[in-house]
C-alpha cells in the first residue's frame, strides 16, 4: 500500500489564483503519480463536492475533498500559497490547501488516517510546522505523523511539541489548542477571551460554585459531512476541545466515510445534552430521542463549539426534550451497536431500519388512499386509469388521481422495506441488491414477509461480498459496479426460484387468518397489540405492531382493517394518558412534565405514541405499566366493537374514514381513562409513601426506562 502522501505530492509555491486552479494544480500530482485515472472527471467531483458547501475553514485552511471513482487509492496532496487561494471562509483566503481524494469504496485504515489528519489541523503547533517547513520531504512527513527529517531552514522551536503514529488519533494529554473560531487561532491559555468565551466560563464558573460536588454536565455529539473525510473529524475534535475547556464531559460520534462506531447506549443514556453537527443526515438519529438537542451544520461546530455547548446548556436547564416525528414507530432501539451486541438484537436493528424508512411511503400512499375512497367511495377502485380519462369538475376524477397517487407510494413499500433492511446491515452497498429483492417480493406476490427475507438476504450477501480480499485497483469499482451486479444477482436468485414461493404462501395463509378473525380472538389479538403499542413508545415491539398492522393493508380485508384500527387506537392512549394526567392532578408532576403535556394533547391527537417519552423517562415503574393497561383496553374494544381503517396514519384526524367512529372513539376513550386513573393513583402513592413527588436525577432517567423496558 502506498503512502497517503509523498514529497511529490507537496507543493510549498502554490502560484494558483482561484479554488479550481489550486484543485488542478494539485490533482495534476496525484495523476501523475498514478493515483488519479481522469483529472478531468476527478476534478468535476471535487467541484461537485465543492458546490454542496465550500471548504474553506476559518485559520487560513482549505480542504477541497470528494470520494470519486477516478482514484486509485486514498490520497492527500499540500499546497502552500504565499498569495491566498479563496475557498470560502469566513476570515478569508487559504494559505493552507490540501486536496484528499478518496476512491469510492474508501478504505478503512487510509480513511483513518485521513481522519487523524482532521483533528489535527485543529492543533495550532501543527499547522504552524507546516507553514514554516521549507522542503517537501519535511511537510509531507509532518502531514503523516512521522519525525520529520532535519531542516536547517526551520527553526527546531517551529516544530510541533509530539507526533502521533500513522493512523492513531490525537493524545488527550496534549494541550489542546483553541482551534479556529470564536475560541481565536492561538493555543488554549494564550488567547484573549471574547465576549462569549467569558460568558461561557461565566455560566461554567456558576455551575459548578452552585454544586460543587455535582458531576460535570455530559454532552453526546454526532458529526458528518457529505464526504465524511474532513469536516465530519474535525467538527469532533473543535467540539471535544471545547467541552474541555468549558468543564463538560463530550463524547462524539464521527459518521464518515469509514463507518461509523455507535456510541455506548449507557454514554447515549447518561448525558444531558445532544449536539447534532451535520450536512447530511444523521444516521439512527432517534437514538437520542428524548434529549436536549442543539441541530446545526457541521462548520458551526468547527467555528463556534463554545456557543453551541452553551446552548445545549441552556436548552437542558429550560427541560426541552426532543422526540422523532412518526407514526408511532419513529423512536429507534436504544440499545445501539457495542462489542457485546447478540444476534437478536442486531436483527431487530436491521428490521427498524427499514422500518423507519418505509414509514413516510405508508404515511403518504395511505392517506391519499384514504381520501380517495372519502371521496369517491370504495367503488373508485374501478376507475379508469387519470392518464386516460380525467375530467377536471368531476369529484370521480380527483378521486381516482389520488388513489394512483397513492397506490404509486404503496407501491415503494416492500421495496423500501428491504432497500433500507439490506443498507442497516451493508451500509449503503447494500441499497441496490435490497431494492432488487424487495422488487421481486412484489412480483412473486410475497408482499411484506418476502420484503423482510429479501433485506436480509440481501445484507448478507453484500457483507460476504465486502469480506472478500480485491485488490487495490478494483477497490474503486466494487460499490458502484461489482457489489450491485454480484449482490442483485444472487438476491434475485434466491427470490425467483429458491424462497420467494415458500414466503408467498406463507404471506397468503396469514393473510387469510386476519380475514377471518372473529370474536373472542380477535379480542385478545387487539389487546395483545396494545399492549405491544404502548410498553416502549415508539421502540422495537411498537414498531413491529405497527408494521404487522400496515403490513396488511396491501391486501386489504376486514381482519386486517381491524387490526390497524385498533394498533392506531392504542398507539394515541399514552400522551393522550399522561396530557390529561397533567391537567388534573398537575401536582404530581415537575413544571417540564407539565408544559410537555400541553404539547401531549396534539400529540396523542396526530398517533404520535413518542409524546409519552418524557413522562416514562422520568418515571418509568408508574407509567409505563398504566398506559400498557389503558392500550390493551383499547385494542380489545377496537376489535370488538368491529372498527375498521383504511389509512395507516393520522389520529382523530382520520376518524371520518373509520367505520363506527364513535364507537372507536369510546374505545379511545376507555384506554385514555384508565391509563391516566393508573398512573394518577400509582404517583398518589407514590407521594404519600415517600412524602412528596419525586424528582429522578437527569444522568438516571434513561436507564430506569431501559431497565423497566427490558
Amino acid at each position: 500500500m502506498s503512502e497517503l502522501i509523498t514529497e511529490e505530492l507537496v507543493d510549498l509555491q502554490l502560484s494558483a489564483g482561484t479554488g479550481a486552479a489550486a484543485a488542478r494544480a494539485l490533482a495534476e500530482r496525484m495523476a501523475a503519480a498514478g493515483r488519479v485515472t481522469d483529472l478531468d472527471g476527478f476534478l468535476a467531483d471535487v467541484a461537485a463536492r465543492e458546490e454542496q458547501m465550500p471548504t474553506g475553514l476559518e485559520g487560513g485552511i482549505g480542504i477541497p475533498h470528494c470520494r470519486s471513482a477516478h482514484v486509485t487509492e486514498p490520497t492527500l496532496a499540500f499546497g502552500r500559497s504565499e498569495t491566498g487561494v479563496d475557498f470560502g471562509a469566513a476570515d478569508g483566503p487559504a494559505d493552507l490547501i490540501f486536496l484528499i481524494a478518496a476512491p469510492a469504496g474508501g478504505d478503512a485504515d487510509h480513511l483513518s488516517i485521513l481522519s487523524t489528519l482532521a483533528r489535527r489541523l485543529m492543533d495550532d503547533s501543527f499547522t504552524g510546522a507546516l507553514r514554516t517547513a521549507a522542503d517537501p520531504a519535511r511537510a509531507a512527513a509532518l502531514i503523516r505523523g512521522e519525525q520529520p527529517p532535519p531542516d536547517a531552514a526551520t527553526a527546531a522551536d517551529a516544530e510541533p511539541s509530539g507526533t502521533e503514529p500513522s493512523g492513531t488519533e490525537p493524545s488527550d494529554t496534549e494541550p489542546a489548542a483553541a482551534g479556529p473560531g470564536p475560541s481565536g487561532p492561538a493555543a488554549a491559555g494564550t488567547t484573549p477571551d471574547t465576549d462569549a468565551d467569558k460568558a461561557d466560563k461565566d455560566a461554567t464558573r456558576t455551575d459548578t460554585e452552585a454544586a460543587p460536588d455535582a458531576r460535570p454536565f455530559r454532552i453526546v455529539a454526532v458529526t458528518s459531512c457529505p464526504t465524511g473525510i474532513a469536516h465530519t473529524y474535525m467538527a469532533a475534535e473543535s467540539l471535544e476541545q471545547a467541552g474541555r475547556e468549558a468543564g463538560v464531559e463530550l463524547v462524539t460520534e464521527t459518521q464518515g466515510s469509514a463507518g461509523f462506531r455507535r456510541l455506548d447506549p449507557a454514554v447515549i443514556a447518561a448525558a444531558d445534552a445532544v449536539i447534532f453537527a451535520h450536512d447530511v443526515e444523521v444516521r439512527e438519529r432517534a437514538r437520542f430521542a428524548g434529549k436536549p438537542t442543539v441541530d446545526t451544520g457541521v462548520k458551526a461546530a468547527i467555528n463556534r463549539p463554545a456557543q453551541l455547548i452553551a446552548e445545549a446548556r441552556a436548552k437542558a436547564r429550560r427541560g426541552e426534550t426532543t422526540a422523532p416525528a412518526g407514526p408511532g414507530t419513529a423512536a429507534a432501539d436504544a440499545t445501539g451497536e457495542g462489542q457485546g451486541e447478540g444476534f437478536g438484537s442486531q436483527l431487530r436493528r436491521y428490521l427498524m431500519s427499514g422500518v423507519s424508512y418505509m414509514v413516510p411511503f405508508v404515511a403518504a400512499g395511505g392517506l391519499l388512499i384514504a381520501l380517495s375512497f372519502a371521496l369517491g367511495g370504495y367503488d373508485i377502485t374501478e376507475a379508469k386509469p387519470v392518464t386516460e380519462h380525467f375530467v377536471w369538475t368531476e369529484v370521480a376524477s380527483w378521486a381516482a388521481l389520488l388513489l394512483q397517487i397513492g397506490s404509486a407510494a404503496f407501491g415503494f413499500l416492500v421495496p423500501v422495506l428491504a432497500g433500507y433492511i439490506a443498507y442497516g446491515m451493508a451500509d449503503r452497498p447494500g441499497l441496490v441488491p435490497g431494492f432488487v429483492g424487495g422488487a421481486v417480493a412484489v412480483t412473486v406476490e410475497a408482499g411484506f414477509l418476502g420484503g423482510l427475507v429479501a433485506g436480509l438476504l440481501a445484507g448478507t450477501v453484500v457483507r460476504g461480498i465486502q469480506r472478500a480480499r480485491i485488490p487495490a485497483a478494483l477497490r474503486g469499482i466494487m460499490p458502484v459496479l461489482v457489489i450491485p451486479l454480484l449482490g442483485s444477482a444472487a438476491v434475485g436468485f434466491l427470490m425467483f426460484v429458491v424462497i420467494g414461493e415458500p414466503v408467498a404462501a406463507l404471506q397468503r395463509g396469514l393473510t387469510g387468518w386476519l380475514g377471518d378473525l372473529s370474536g373472542s380472538n380477535a379480542i385478545i389479538l387487539g389487546a395483545v397489540l396494545g399492549l405491544m403499542m404502548c410498553f416502549d413508545l415508539g421502540g422495537p415491539l411498537n414498531k413491529v405492531a405497527y408494521t404487522f398492522a400496515v403490513g396488511g393493508l396491501a391486501d386489504a380485508n376486514s381482519g386486517s382493517l381491524k387490526v390497524m384500527a385498533a394498533v392506531m387506537a392504542a398507539g394515541m392512549v399514552p400522551p393522550l394518558a399522561m396530557a390529561l394526567a397533567t391537567a388534573i392532578r398537575g401536582r404530581l408532576f415537575t413544571t417540564a412534565e407539565r408544559e410537555n403535556g400541553k404539547a401531549a394533547w396534539v400529540l396523542g391527537a396526530s398517533f404520535i405514541t413518542e409524546g409519552a417519552i418524557p413522562f416514562a423517562a422520568a418515571d418509568p415503574l408508574r407509567v409505563i405499566p398504566s398506559v400498557m393497561a389503558g392500550g390493551a383496553v383499547t385494542g380489545a374494544l377496537s376489535m370488538a366493537f368491529g372498527a375498521t381503517l383504511r389509512a395507516p396514519h393520522g389520529g382523530v384526524f382520520v376518524v371520518p374514514l373509520i367505520s363506527g367512529p364513535l364507537l372507536y372513539l369510546v374505545a379511545i376513550a376507555a384506554g385514555t381513562a384508565l391509563a391516566t386513573g393508573l398512573v394518577v393513583l400509582l404517583k398518589e402513592i407514590r407521594d404519600r409513601t415517600s412524602g412528596g413527588p419525586e424528582h429522578t436525577a437527569p444522568g438516571g432517567t434513561a436507564q430506569q426506562i431501559k431497565a423497566a423496558a427490558g
